[in-house]
């Protein structure tokens, strides 16, 4: 039986119904393992699971004192940045390939599970992005994200042009297709295949990288997550803002983007003996060329 989490807050990949069955199973298990079960709200909507309650993202953060999410890197962002702000720690069950931050395969969840449960994990917390958008003075967004926040040119139009500064001094102007201001998590995803450095995630600092940028002189940079980046569309058409998830389409000319450190983390609970180092080696396939 678990003696340290009573309440576990289950997860699925949004918009999959094919995990129904998956999702039971490891329902059932916890329940067999004495934690009361709650099913968010937009996985029993796609899955049609009706055996346990229901909530969404912030009831389950004030009623559960654990969350288990089942699907890939892709749902873990989109829940951990509605429960970061409750502290909820959280688990990531990984449906195919495993994941950054999903590292459990699916077929081992009921090995990995109870040690966890019972609370012998290794623990990490990640920083977080904060931020918004002004216009005219009024904030008319915000919201947080967990990998990056995305600038970018519209779909159809030309580059865009961008001035950037940091705590009010001015950085560069820069003609590219967008910026990506990406924490340490965010470092392995777009940041990443936009030719930016990988960031430990024990490093307290983002990194910024052009997209496909007009003067190849405009390279990623390092900078301390201490300060604020602010982003001004300086000119383009339909450009663009993306916090993870959540976007705000056809920026105006004028409009700042600003972004610095939440003051919220998320958690992430691991199996003992979880190394950063070699989830790096299996998802990059350092080791291809060991004997």
């Amino acid at each position: 039986m678990s003696t340290r989490f009573r309440h576990a807050a289950l997860v699925g990949k949004f918009n999959s119904g094919g995990i129904r069955e998956e999702l039971g199973s490891i329902a059932k298990f916890l329940v067999a393992r004495g934690l009361a079960v709650a099913i968010e709200e937009e996985t029993a909507r796609n899955t049609g699971i009706a055996d346990w309650p229901t909530l969404d993202a912030e009831a389950l953060g004030k009623a559960c004192d654990i969350a288990v999410v089942v699907g890939g890197d892709g749902t873990m962002l989109g829940i951990a940045r509605q429960l970061a702000r409750h502290g909820l720690p959280l688990v990531g069950i990984n449906q195919g390939r495993l994941g950054f931050i999903t590292d459990i395969a699916f077929g081992d969840f009921a090995a990995a599970l109870p040690p966890i449960l019972d609370g012998e994990y290794d623990e990490e917390r990640r920083a977080m992005l904060e931020g918004g958008v002004r216009r005219d003075g009024a904030t008319m967004f915000e919201s947080f994200a967990l990998n990056d926040v995305i600038v970018s040119r519209g779909a159809t139009a030309g580059m865009v042009e961008l001035k950037i500064e940091i705590d009010g001094e001015f950085v560069a102007n820069l003609r590219a297709d967008g910026l990506i201001v990406g924490s340490p998590t965010g470092s392995t995803a777009y940041a990443l295949s936009a030719g930016g450095p990988i960031l430990h995630p024990g490093i307290a600092g983002w990194v910024l990288v052009p997209i496909a940028p007009h003067d190849l002189s405009n390279r990623p940079i390092v900078v301390p997550d201490s300060g604020e980046v602010a982003i001004e569309i300086v000119a383009g058409r339909d450009a663009s803002v993306n916090f993870d998830m959540q976007s705000l389409t056809s920026l105006a000319h004028g409009d700042r983007i600003w972004v610095r450190r939440s003051a919220h983390h998320a958690r992430f609970l691991h199996p003992r003996g979880w190394s950063y180092f070699a989830t790096l080696r299996g998802k990059l396939h350092w080791a291809s060329g060991a004997v």
